[in-house]
């Protein structure tokens, strides 16, 4: 019966020792956890995601205890880091429909802070108030914390979490889909972290072969003399559309298709690297002519890494064949980095939506005529024009009604409420193309134009309409093994004043990476050095860019331009 005093005595010491430490000292120490725990269960899924929540909340800890000692200022430290990672992958959520991953921090820059201040004017005065605020917040942690612990085992504590974390990444990846799933914040940046360090070290940025057996020729300056008059090029992004006869069943108006058809009534088909949202994939295909899929997990970012790396293009291809160019964009520019990736690939002039003076999402009409004005005042010195028209009012969500006090005729076919307000929008589209195409008839009636327009993707609910038996998973494995049928857009070749030129590249089907090549060959351009040799490469393809030889042809390509120093730093 000896033990019992000591028991007895060793929990009362605990007690006691606890007591004195203070109730508000242990709360200061617990409450960052117990904090971390709720965010846990309401923002993690499932086993998978709560265990690497639980070892990025590890890894964040010790690290910070590594570095200062005190655990209560520690864990609320790593708390305020999560939170704001939380946040910050909600809003990005809300605008790109994807939520944050570590490539985010990997190419963070200035275009960045630049887009959130401008969409978010007063985020700089909250910065500084709730620095304010935590400050002081931090200072009362460091003197109420009582416990100090060594570095040493925090530490290696910090490294035991990391191992576990990346072995787990690696044994079960997280799919790229789930990017998409406004949920599992923390637990799927931590995974991408590991994948994209990973992927950063094996290959960097871009995939390309290690070295190449031959080289290209650099362009010169004045070697560009084409045959015949030079024709002003309009190239016309026309968001979320393809032809929705694709997926059966859906009732269309009557009419409904002629938009997809080109000068010589052939529908073509258009490869889209994208689905749903993304549409600066696009935007990289068919300004650099080049494809998103060679960054790999690091994709997402195409335009941001490009921005002074890729100095290859059709504007510059058109430049040095004597053209002006110019943009117009109806976002602000510092999104996703459009302004400073457009300038790259050879845009002279950048108007973006502050510029545009555009409110909100404007209809087409809009755009167009902002581009006739900008012509008209081009055309005034006599040298050939390449406009990029950039649209808009076919963007997400379809819930609500865009402009409903346009195409007031309009009846629904059928459908359901999203599908047939796209088709009401795809409708008014039309409608605007072609009141452009007769205002430039009118306006330049001694001009050539060579008009192209192409759908950048498929809306987000096409994988429904196409495969309506499929749950989520079946999509996204169809999404990832990039189904053509999830990816397949239209592209239309137009002309007034102009016979557009005959060429074996001007395919009925091709990715959309060769866009920029189809436009120099129906226009009578002579090709550079590179765009002779991606030539070679789509006959050869038969229209396949990336997926020709399981992605060899674009890394020996990528190479090549690396070699000749037009890609640099990738």
């Amino acid at each position: 019966m000896a033990p019992a005093p000591q028991q007895n005595s060793s929990v009362a010491a605990l007690a006691g020792g606890l007591a004195a430490l203070g109730i508000w000292r242990l709360m200061a120490v617990a409450a960052p956890h117990f904090g971390a725990l709720i965010l846990m269960l309401r923002t993690e899924t499932d086993f998978g995601s709560r265990f690497c929540f639980l070892l990025t909340w590890g890894i964040l800890n010790f690290l910070f205890i590594a570095l200062l000692r005190r655990p209560a200022l520690s864990g609320a430290l790593s708390l305020t880091l999560v939170v704001v990672l939380v946040l910050l992958s909600r809003f990005k959520h809300d605008v790109v429909q994807m939520t944050a991953n570590f490539v985010d921090l990997m190419v963070i820059d200035r275009d960045t802070a630049a887009f959130l201040l401008t969409i978010f004017p007063s985020l700089r005065w909250s910065i500084i108030g709730a620095g304010l605020v935590t400050l002081p917040l931090m200072y009362a942690l460091w003197w109420l914390d009582p416990f100090r612990i060594r570095r040493l085992p925090a530490a290696a504590a910090c490294l035991a979490c990391t191992a576990a974390l990346s072995g787990y990444a690696f044994a079960w990846p997280d799919e790229a889909w789930r990017g998409y799933y406004d949920d599992g914040y923390l637990s799927k940046f931590a995974r991408s972290g590991v994948t994209a360090v990973s992927d950063f070290v094996a290959y960097g940025f871009m995939e390309s072969d290690p070295a190449a057996s031959d080289q290209l020729k650099m362009p010169l300056v004045d070697a560009c003399h084409p045959a015949g008059r030079r024709p002003n090029i309009i190239m016309i992004h026309d968001e979320s559309s393809f032809d929705i006869r694709a997926a059966s069943g859906v009732k269309v108006p009557p009419g409904y298709g002629g938009q997809f058809k080109s000068y010589d009534g052939v529908e073509r088909k258009f490869l889209a690297e994208s689905n749903g949202g993304p549409s600066w994939f696009t935007e990289y295909n068919v300004l650099a002519g080049l494809s998103s899929r060679s960054f790999g997990r690091f994709s997402y970012f195409v335009t941001r890494i490009a921005s002074g790396r890729v100095a290859r293009g059709l504007p510059l291809a058109l430049r040095r064949c004597g053209y002006d160019t110019l943009s117009l964009y109806p976002a602000f520019g510092a999104f996703m980095s459009a302004r400073n990736f457009q300038t790259t690939t050879g845009i002279q002039r950048f108007y973006d939506a502050h510029d545009l003076h555009a409110k909100d999402v404007e209809p087409d009409s809009f755009f167009y005529d902002k581009a006739l004005k900008l012509m008209a005042e081009q055309k005034t010195s006599g040298t050939p024009l390449f406009a990029f028209v950039y649209l808009a009012a076919n963007h997400f969500p379809w819930g609500t009604k865009f402009r409903p006090e346009l195409l007031s005729s309009w009846k629904r076919p059928g459908n359901t409420p999203a599908v047939d307000e796209y088709l009401r929008r795809q409708a008014m589209s039309a409608n605007d193309y072609a009141g452009f195409v007769a205002a430039l008839k009118k306006k330049f009636p001694a001009q050539p134009f060579l008009i192209v327009r192409y759908g950048d993707h498929q809306p987000e609910f096409s994988p429904q309409l196409l495969d309506p038996d499929l749950d989520e998973a079946g999509i996204g494995k169809k999404l990832m093994d990039y189904d053509p049928r999830y990816y397949a857009t239209y592209y239309a070749i137009d002309a007034v004043n102009f016979e557009p030129v005959k060429s074996p590249a001007v395919m009925d089907t091709i990715d959309a990476a060769y866009l920029p090549l189809v436009i120099q060959e129906a226009a009578g351009i002579p090709l550079d050095p590179s765009f002779e040799e991606q030539k070679a490469i789509m006959l050869r393809c038969d229209g396949a860019f990336y997926s020709c030889k399981d992605g060899a042809e674009a890394r020996r390509f990528n190479r090549l331009l690396i070699d000749a120093g037009i890609i640099k730093g990738l």
